[in-house]
């Protein structure tokens, strides 16, 4: 079969591909559809499960643990051991996993049955006995291969050994295995044989005490000695492409790289604004409809779905929860799609920009902080400019942010996010947070010592909900509170009611390195306001207002360059933030280096986030991903255009010259002959770029230095883009029914 016959097939299979079924949970006495909350969760060992499970003892040493109490007993694990593997295996588990998140944007998990073999020693010789058992040891610790994940060089080829060791707060859940199984997944932290963290959830649970134990500080300073923690609170709202897999399979570009590296955008795209917010297709209402079923059964509060701005793209977004267990449940989210798309013959893009010409995906991180008494400490109440607390919160978050967003950007900076980034749908790379008129009135009152003056927008009588009211002029219609914030998605940190919404973040990144970042600047700025503060207040017991404020006013000076309430897409920002001195980094390996500046590295150290060496190894893990990335998108662009592309414009060519001989034989006049000379220009200037690209992969091949390779890479980027120019030219010119590859109109329009 041809490419372009597999092609034609794969349209064709789509209309008549029958539809799937999936049998939502019903009650047993009426048949009726469940309410999500009785069967929410029913698949994770929760701590309700397990203090029925456990002996009372035992579960009261658990949470004593949990708690940073005391170290695990034998005993205690070997009970939870036992108990997790009598409602897993009730729930149809047959093998257990440890669940990790390595420096790849992914999880990784090794399956080990439950299955012992107990020995007898008999007159006749050994007896063997099969047993179902699970130890605490195998609770507690696991060994995967620490050489052969991303490391950073802190592992030898031949130093294999590293751990997985159970992370207590983040509860144990079963999955679908094989033909009707099931899997025990357990949560834990990966690390070397020394204990240097090789993960992503270690650094981000270091960063959750960092931040928590600052923000404790600052609460007892205030009177509230009563908190023991703060959590950081995350929502991460996931964007996302589906594509039909027939079609997906017969584009290489897409299956290695994730992304199009050729294409040309169909007449009709985004532009009208009708697929935001529209009718979801039917194919991918069933499938989000199943993910989000597997989802709730898991326990994770997957809330909304919706149509994005460009065709095929969606949205998936769930209630916050505690950041640790929230990027646990966002990489579920993702996992989910993956298979449940599968099974709908449908392919979930992650990619930041897999189509070149409309909008690219992101995951919104919707970040805020909240005590183990349930108040958000970024909640500005009715009246902000007299929420002294709040207040302290927010020019501490500002001065982490406006300190250390060198570090920002370098966590949302990949070789794929490098495309969206800056772009006329994603923030800039230039990091800035916005407040809304009312905060920025609040703050611009308090720094220059006046009285509050509301903005124009909110002088209404009647206050609702910590909003104001909006009159709407309809007499059928109520009227509506109105958040005392608009919404700028052109803000890479944007505040949005009572949280900042970190949208720079690449749609499929781990939210934990890029929110470990985040909590380590908010957490070293919150020292910064905890030292101010403790000094202006002296000997006092407390604080004044006064102190409150002449520390509030010196952080809103020292701020404000971070702070902008208008579009982010303009030059005229860009030019504005070069004059406020704000970095302006444009480029992937830049913004990696940022983590290795003097001042950056004392932070994240400082803190405890990461050690100096996990440092040096989290940059040589990015920068020599980023090199890795543009190879493999080298040669898949040169695989597709000297297999497949140029042969179908060679064809096409002949069959234009075959037809061009015939018409002048007959002394007709031969149009033809311009599209024939056309073509081989493109042909000519395709087969030189396509030298030039050999020549950089040769070059970048050749260095060694990472350092020096990285640097190298960023030279594709140009190569590619004349290529993709080059050919997409082409295929406006070839016959349809030559052109080798599914084209973006059947891609996004094919769902």
């Amino acid at each position: 079969m041809t490419v372009q016959t597999a092609r034609t097939e794969a349209v064709q299979e789509i209309i008549s591909r029958p539809s799937r079924s999936v049998s939502y949970p019903k009650s047993e006495s009426t048949s009726q559809p469940l309410p999500l909350s009785e069967f929410f969760g029913e698949n994770v060992f929760t701590m309700a499960k397990m203090e029925k499970e456990l002996p009372k003892p035992v579960y009261a040493e658990f949470k004593k643990q949990m708690e940073g109490g005391r170290t695990m007993t034998k005993q205690v694990a070997d009970a939870i051991a036992h108990a997790v593997r009598v409602w897993a295996m009730n729930k149809g588990a047959t093998h257990f996993t440890h669940w990790f998140q390595p420096q790849t944007d992914s999880t990784a998990e090794k399956h080990d049955s439950f299955l012992t073999i107990a020995y007898n020693t008999t007159s006749s010789g050994l007896e063997i006995k099969a047993i179902d058992a699970f130890s605490g040891s195998q609770l507690l610790q696991g060994e995967p291969d620490a050489s052969s994940f991303p490391n950073g060089g802190m592992r030898a080829t031949f130093e294999a050994r590293g751990y997985t060791v159970w992370d207590t707060s983040s509860p144990m859940f079963v999955q679908e295995g094989p033909h009707g199984t099931k899997v025990l997944y357990i949560p834990t932290v990966f690390i070397s044989y020394n204990g240097e963290a090789l993960d992503e959830k270690t650094i981000l649970l270091r960063s959750t005490e960092a931040i928590s134990s600052a923000a404790t500080r600052m609460l007892h300073l205030l009177g509230k000695s009563d908190v023991k923690r703060v959590f950081t609170t995350l929502g991460t709202e996931q964007e996302f492409f589906l594509v039909d897999r027939g079609l997906y399979a017969l584009r290489p570009d897409l299956k290695i790289c994730g992304r199009t590296m050729l294409g040309v955008v169909p007449p009709k795209h985004q532009q009208m604004e009708d697929h935001y917010f529209g009718r979801i297709p039917s194919r991918v209402l069933s499938t989000i409809s199943e993910v989000e079923l597997e989802l709730w059964k898991l326990g994770v509060p997957v809330k909304t779905r919706h149509n994005e701005v460009a065709p095929a793209q969606f949205e998936m977004a769930p209630i916050f929860e505690e950041a640790t267990i929230a990027v646990d449940h966002n990489l579920l989210t993702m996992d989910a799609l993956h298979r449940v798309a599968h099974r709908h013959k449908l392919k979930v893009l992650f990619h930041e920009k897999p189509f070149k010409g409309v909008n690219g995906s992101g995951k919104h991180c919707n970040w805020s902080l909240c005590t183990d008494k349930g108040e958000n400490l970024l909640d500005p109440t009715a009246t902000p400019e007299n929420n002294y607390q709040f207040l302290l919160f927010l020019v501490a978050t500002l001065q982490g942010v406006y300190k250390f967003s060198g570090v920002l950007r370098a966590g949302i900076s990949s070789a794929s996010n490098e495309h969206r980034l800056g772009a006329n749908e994603a923030p800039p790379g230039i990091i800035s947070a916005f407040l809304g008129a009312q905060l920025s009135e609040v703050l611009d009152s308090i720094e220059q010592g006046r009285d509050y003056r509301p903005p124009a927008q909110h002088k209404v009588q009647t206050v609702k909900l910590g909003g104001t009211v909006l009159d709407l002029k309809i007499a059928s219609l109520p009227a509506i509170a109105r958040d005392l914030t608009d919404r700028n998605r052109t803000s890479p940190f944007a505040f949005t009611g009572n949280k900042f919404e970190f949208r720079a973040v690449g749609a499929k990144q781990s939210p934990s390195f890029p929110v470990s970042l985040l909590n380590a600047a908010v957490a070293d700025g919150l020292v910064q306001v905890c030292d101010a503060l403790e000094k202006k207040k002296g000997s006092k017991q407390v604080p004044s207002k006064e102190d409150i404020l002449s520390v509030v006013k010196d952080f809103i000076v020292a701020t404000k360059n971070i702070r902008f309430e208008g579009n982010g897409y303009s030059e005229e920002w860009v030019k504005e933030a070069e004059k406020r001195g704000l970095l302006n980094i444009r480029s992937a390996p830049v913004a990696f280096a940022q983590l290795l500046t003097p001042e950056n590295k004392k932070m994240l150290t400082r803190t405890g986030v990461f050690t100096e060496d996990e440092l040096e190894s989290r940059y040589h893990v990015l920068i020599e991903k980023y090199t890795k990335d543009l190879l493999i998108e080298a040669n898949t662009l040169k695989y597709m255009v000297q297999t497949n592309v140029l042969p179908a414009v060679f064809k096409y060519r002949r069959d234009l010259a075959d037809g061009v001989t015939a018409l002048e034989a007959l002394k007709e006049s031969a149009p033809e002959k311009k599209v024939l000379r056309t073509l081989s220009e493109w042909i000519e200037k395709t087969l030189t770029a396509l030298d030039s690209l050999d020549t950089l992969v040769k070059q970048v091949n050749d260095l060694k230095e990472p350092e020096q390779q990285v640097e190298k890479a960023s030279e594709f980027t140009q190569i590619f883009d004349k290529i993709r120019y080059i050919v997409d030219q082409m295929e406006h010119y070839v016959e349809d029914s030559i052109w080798p590859y599914p084209k973006y109109y059947e891609l996004l329009f094919a769902a």
